[in-house]
């Protein structure tokens, strides 16, 4: 009887040790888990930290070229204002809004600045381009004016607004007219210049953005 009481514990013993060792490798696992799930974690955080920092450079080195692009247009858009009475303003976000900073094909290539048509004897270039008709965007081949600098292409789109098209003098009478760059903004839409109906509005805020009004000569012709 004896024996069999000894067998007994001996048995529990090893059932105990079993449980014992199963639980501390449950632990390790647990452990090795959590720290693997951390690890991720970490390195997602880390990973979002650093395309955040990435963005940051990039809006600013962004913003940078944005201003030196301006600086850049800016003293001849006021020469412009004084020749032509368009507002400086206008010339400046006119030519931001239809070049994209001057990023666009047309103006990077052909230095257009401004989107303006080609004269039937000038030299130009034919490119798509979306225009608004009967309420929807469409896109059209057009042949667009290319010029040998931007500062030419600033000058033609003045002298057009200031003297307009070949079979109206009096096209953008209203943007001459107008006494801020609100009311000019709207007159460019009102005497035909764009087909975007918004395009007024996107004027004011790339001005009232950029505080583009700065620039703006204190009387219309004449100086600050």
């Amino acid at each position: 009887m004896a024996k069999k009481r000894k067998k007994k514990k001996s048995r529990k013993k090893n059932k105990w040790f079993k449980w014992a060792k199963a639980k501390r490798s449950r632990r390790i696992y647990i452990f090795v888990l959590l720290l693997f799930v951390s690890l991720i974690a970490s390195t997602a955080l880390m990973s979002q930290s650093m395309t955040a920092r990435r963005d940051r450079i990039t809006l600013k080195k962004k913003k940078q070229a944005q201003e030196q692009q301006l600086e850049t247009w800016a003293p001849y858009a006021q020469k412009m204002q004084a020749k032509y009475h368009i507002f400086a303003s206008i010339s400046l976000a006119q030519a931001i809004l239809e070049s994209n900073w001057n990023q666009s094909t047309l103006s990077k290539d052909y230095n257009n600045l401004y989107g303006i048509k080609a004269a039937d004897n000038q030299q130009g270039v034919v490119i798509p381009t979306q225009e608004y008709e009967n309420g929807q965007w469409i896109t059209v081949d057009q042949k667009f004016a290319s010029y040998k600098n931007w500062q030419s292409s600033m000058e033609a789109h003045a002298r057009l607004i200031s003297q307009g098209t070949q079979w109206n003098a009096n096209q953008y009478e209203h943007v001459i007219a107008a006494k801020d760059f609100k009311a000019a903004s709207q007159a460019l839409v009102q005497d035909g210049y764009a087909t975007d109906p918004t395009y007024a509005e996107k004027l004011v805020q790339v001005i009232e953005h950029w505080y583009l009004q700065r620039f703006d000569l204190s009387v219309k012709g004449g100086k600050q």
